[in-house]
């Protein structure tokens, strides 16, 4: 049966428009092929765990960085599909998402949960040829996505918990690429043996978590400010219903200071030469920021973010700057560590 939503651009609920019935390419769309680039944060797993394990690089580790990133990408569009799907309702008060495809065609539920469960096996199937643990930490991807989505929980509806439940898809991903170039000879087979399995340390899990919450809530700043009406940003999303600009915007501080925080931890702990990079941390943090502060900002779909290209060439050089200091020792730096106080 053919079913009605609103559908105009000043305002989703003024006019009633007939759905069209969904093809192919509609279910395809929903899948969100164009945000598998968020994927990078697997990278910097896979650094650390190649600084530590020294891997040999060859065909079989190769395959296993293939079947990684393509399994987190399956996982990853079966959270988007369930998200769009059971999102429409919401998405239709957002001046631009009233214009996503489960909101303006008719999606056949039937098929939109066959098609959450082939890529639901078809990543947990790649997940299990990498490695037990990554096949858990996959499952973990796709449980927090039911959480974010799926009544009751719905995590997404709720302050601050929608912020956080979100971001903690990026030390996901960081242990995700940690795993890929674990040694087998270091992972456990089963959950019994999981009591000593190596996981990354925690300083950089919770930069990485917090880092995450900033580049979200920044999100949610650029949202709430684009949509400009409180009544009708609480009707796109709960949570808003609870937010202003400055709750906001003190949430990001709290979340990039609690980052650099761990980030220093991290640095000073693990490898000295990475203190180097925290100027152009920063600097990444203030960018964004001010991306983020603009009227209309991309950073309300970060899959836009390539429009903003001197940020663009400034992460690659970034990333760069990472993999050099990785590699180069800098034995000078060590002064940092063997200074002390004496007090009297």
């Amino acid at each position: 049966m053919n079913q009605t939503l609103a559908h105009n651009n000043v305002d989703p609920v003024a006019e009633q428009v007939l759905l069209q019935p969904a093809k192919l390419k509609d279910y395809i769309r929903i899948a969100r092929l164009d945000h598998w680039f968020k994927n990078i944060f697997m990278l910097p797993g896979m650094l650390f765990a190649f600084l530590v394990y020294n891997p040999a690089l060859d065909l079989n580790l190769l395959v296993k960085i293939i079947f990684g990133v393509a399994s987190t990408c399956m996982i990853a569009s079966a959270n988007y599909v369930i998200n769009e799907f059971l999102d429409a309702e919401f998405d239709r008060f957002h001046p631009l998402k009233s214009k996503r495809t489960a909101v303006v065609s008719e999606l056949k539920p039937t098929y939109v949960y066959l098609q959450y469960a082939a890529l639901v096996v078809m990543g947990l199937s790649l997940a299990y040829f990498i490695s037990f643990p990554f096949l858990i930490i996959e499952a973990f991807l796709l449980f927090m996505g039911v959480m974010y989505n799926v009544r009751p929980f719905r995590t997404k509806e709720r302050v601050y918990l929608d912020v956080l439940s979100e971001s903690v898809n990026n030390p996901i991903r960081l242990a995700l690429g940690w795993f890929i170039f674990v040694p087998a000879a270091f992972l456990p087979s089963s959950l019994s043996d999981f009591s000593w399995v190596i996981i990354p340390p925690s300083s950089i899990i919770l930069a990485y978590w917090m880092g995450g919450a900033f580049l979200m809530a920044t999100k949610r700043f650029a949202e709430y400010r684009f949509i400009n009406d409180p009544e009708r940003a609480g009707l796109y999303r709960k949570s808003f219903k609870y937010y202003t600009e400055e709750s906001l915007l003190i949430s990001m501080f709290f979340y990039a200071l609690t980052s650099a925080f761990f980030l220093g931890i991290f640095l000073i702990k693990h490898r000295i030469e990475l203190l180097i990079s925290f100027p152009f941390f920063a600097l990444l943090f203030a960018w964004y920021l001010k991306i983020g502060l603009r009227k209309d900002s991309v950073v309300q779909g970060p899959e836009k973010l390539h429009r903003e290209k001197r940020f663009m060439l400034y992460v690659v050089a970034f990333i760069v700057i990472l993999m050099l200091l990785i590699y180069i020792d800098i034995p000078g730096l060590n002064w940092f560590l063997k200074q002390s106080f004496q007090y009297e």
